[in-house]
């Protein structure tokens, strides 16, 4: 009678066990079908495209090998728009810094935490193209390139100054491209660190008050130690949008006077001087690229086991 029930038993857990084991595959069927269809695929076809000489429409396809990152590396004017990506770098590490002093005073108990909380974040809220035209307009009126009108020349001429070509003067574009990128994406970094925080346990700042520890080193012995990865996680995607850049010059400047990044030059290649395959090969340069500065920072931010 014990043999049957244990048998019995048997069956009813092997039952219930293929049972989880169909329930998982097809939750994860699906998110995995669309992933090989909608990235790895289209993936592999920018590679395969990177070995041939073809057009946006793939007539006359010539295979060509490695011709197309020959000419990449062989054209300083492709290299020479990462150069920019040295503004919008050196201004994310602000962007940053910024993000996680601010998490850390709003984590703190101050009044309406809550009310800054929202006002900070509420620029990511806002559609990438609108807040372009918005500061296109606040810096420079009209084409927002070519003229000094504009809300902030306004407000510097009625101080007594001189307008200033804010977005057509080579390096200060730059500068002031990143002031609008700086301003677009910190809600996302302090959200991420003000979660981070949070999630530190009550009892190491307990301890450490007991302690007689001050906010400085509540800060460098228990928030920084705690948050770390997620500080990491943070720089690679800061890393990774300073190389690709593309949306905000593209739209306030279209990339002229000095703005120009290597995405707009590779989507320029593509589809206005219609070199779909020297396009993708600058692809699959950029994407060589950020692998290889996320594994480097990963390594200089291993932790010791």
């Amino acid at each position: 009678m014990t043999g049957t029930a244990n048998l019995t038993k048997k069956k009813r857990f092997g039952r219930i066990y293929r049972q989880q084991l169909l329930t998982v595959i097809i939750f994860l069927l699906i998110p995995t079908v669309l992933l090989i269809t909608f990235t790895y695929l289209p993936a592999a076809n920018m590679f395969a495209f990177s070995l041939e000489k073809r057009d946006q429409f793939g007539v006359d396809v010539e295979f060509v090998g490695l011709q197309n990152y020959k000419t990449i590396f062989e054209t300083p004017e492709y290299f020479s728009a990462f150069k920019n990506s040295l503004y919008y770098l050196a201004g994310s590490f602000i962007q940053l810094s910024l993000a996680l002093f601010l998490a850390t005073i709003l984590c703190s108990k101050i009044r309406f935490s809550n009310f800054f909380k929202g006002v900070l974040f509420f620029p990511y809220m806002i559609n990438t193209v609108a807040v372009a035209l918005i500061f296109r307009r606040f810096f420079q009126r009209g084409d927002g390139v070519t003229n000094t009108d504009g809300t902030l020349n306004t407000i510097i001429t009625l101080l007594g100054g001189e307008p200033i070509k804010f977005l057509s003067s080579e390096g200060l574009v730059n500068i002031c491209l990143v002031f609008i990128s700086i301003w677009r994406y910190i809600g996302m970094d302090l959200v991420m660190f003000i979660g981070a925080i949070q999630s530190v346990s009550p009892e190491l700042y307990e301890a450490a008050s007991l302690d007689g520890a001050n906010g400085f080193q509540n800060f460098r012995y228990i928030i920084f130690p705690e948050i770390k990865p997620i500080i990491l996680l943070q720089m690679i995607l800061a890393v990774k949008g300073a190389i690709s850049v593309y949306d905000i010059p593209y739209i306030v400047t279209g990339g002229r006077f000095g703005s120009s990044t290597f995405v707009i030059e590779t989507t320029e290649t593509a589809f206005k001087f219609h070199k779909v395959g020297l396009a993708c090969a600058m692809s699959v340069v950029l994407f060589l690229i950020i692998v290889v500065v996320t594994v480097i920072q990963k390594l200089a931010f291993k932790e010791d086991k």
